[in-house]
């Protein structure tokens, strides 16, 4: 199959999820056969911090504004099989549209951000990426979020008809174990980019346990932190990380903790590539809670859970042989059933399903 893909970012994993994902989730389904182009949308915001310049074995469009790519793109959608618009794409409703009128390919849909969209749609917000016509056009919809409401709350709000989940994953190639750098040793890290409805727990589960173990060294690795943020003098900082770096980052700490955005949190079923990512690192995991996350981990067997700062300390406090045994759980079953060689067989799987029912070609005739 080709492939075409109009995504938020993949060239730049400064500030956003979205790139890593789709690196390694393009990287192994252009492995096993097909081809894939990617629209990107040239912003400063990214350019700035851009690590990756060009797809292997794919090919990376980057364009200034929409009407100087439209031509080349509706020269892509004539002989694509798929195409696919994502969350935060800038240029969502024009590349709809233009799937649309091609009529070639399989128009699908994927929401890396579910939550957040529908807390916008519960809210009453316009959601810049989705249209007035919902996401009834789209013969597939694949959402980041799982869980027992999505696929209900996106046929009642939006008019999907067909909607799948798509979980996150960790590209095994460059998340892996690596030996230990010090300048990356803690006791205990958090990777990830400020967010205002994090900081709560992260204040909690981290800061406060800084403060009360001054004999322990804590990292934080990301962007976008404030002058403002709590620091103390055990916590220490390491501005963005590219993906190349997540690995040493994580290998070098002795425990390792996920914070949640608050709209994840709240609908479940929405584990971080982070979680993946450090498991597949051999970093013993610990997380704040939220529905389904025994779903993806065992809490107890293969993750720690903090609800409190007294959890996150008790963590802390464990026996060296306990977190590695919890480390080697986790990172057996990523490795088994989080891989980003595993979703893009998923990914490629539903696609085929699509094109063999005929499940656009119904949908065109219908509108």
């Amino acid at each position: 199959m080709k492939i075409v893909i109009f995504g938020l970012t993949i060239s730049s994993s400064w500030g956003n999820g979205h790139a890593t994902l789709w690196r390694g989730l393009c990287k192994h389904v252009v492995r096993s056969g097909h081809s894939i182009v990617f629209f990107e949308r040239d912003t400063p915001y990214y350019a700035a911090a851009r690590d990756l310049h060009e797809l292997p074995g794919g090919q990376l469009r980057l364009f200034t504004n929409w009407d100087d790519i439209r031509l080349t793109a509706s020269s892509d959608l004539r002989d694509a099989d798929v195409a696919i618009v994502t969350s935060y794409c800038p240029d969502a409703l024009a590349a709809t549209d233009l799937i649309l009128s091609e009529g070639r390919a399989i128009p699908v849909f994927y929401d890396l951000d579910t939550p957040v969209t529908l807390a916008r749609l519960m809210a009453g917000e316009t959601v810049s990426y989705i249209g007035p016509r919902g996401l009834r056009d789209f013969a597939l919809v694949l959402s980041f979020t799982g869980g027992p409401r999505v696929a209900s709350e996106f046929r009642g709000r939006l008019g999907a008809r067909d909607v799948r989940p798509l979980y996150g994953h960790v590209d095994a190639d460059i998340h892996r174990p690596v030996p230990p750098q010090p300048h990356y040793r803690a006791d205990l890290s958090y990777l990830g980019t400020y967010s205002e409805d994090r900081q709560r727990l992260l204040e909690m589960l981290f800061v406060a346990p800084a403060r009360a173990r001054q004999d322990l060294r804590f990292l934080i690795g990301g962007a976008q932190y404030p002058d403002t943020f709590p620091w103390s003098p055990n916590i220490y900082f390491v501005r963005h990380l590219p993906p190349s770096e997540h690995a040493p980052f994580f290998a070098s700490s002795r425990l390792t903790l996920n914070v949640t955005r608050r709209a994840m949190a709240e609908m479940g079923w929405c584990p971080s590539g982070r979680l993946f990512e450090a498991a597949a690192c051999g970093a013993p995991l610990l997380s704040d809670d939220w529905p389904g996350i025994g779903d993806f981990f065992a809490p107890g067997e293969e993750i720690l859970i903090a609800r409190d700062g007294q959890d996150a300390l008790a963590a802390l406090g464990m026996e060296g042989a306990q977190l590695r045994r919890l480390a080697q759980r986790a990172c057996d079953r990523t490795m088994d059933q989080h891989t980003s060689d595993k979703r893009a067989r998923e990914l490629v799987s539903l696609l085929e399903q699509m094109a063999s029912s005929g499940a656009h070609r119904q949908q065109s005739e219908e509108a």
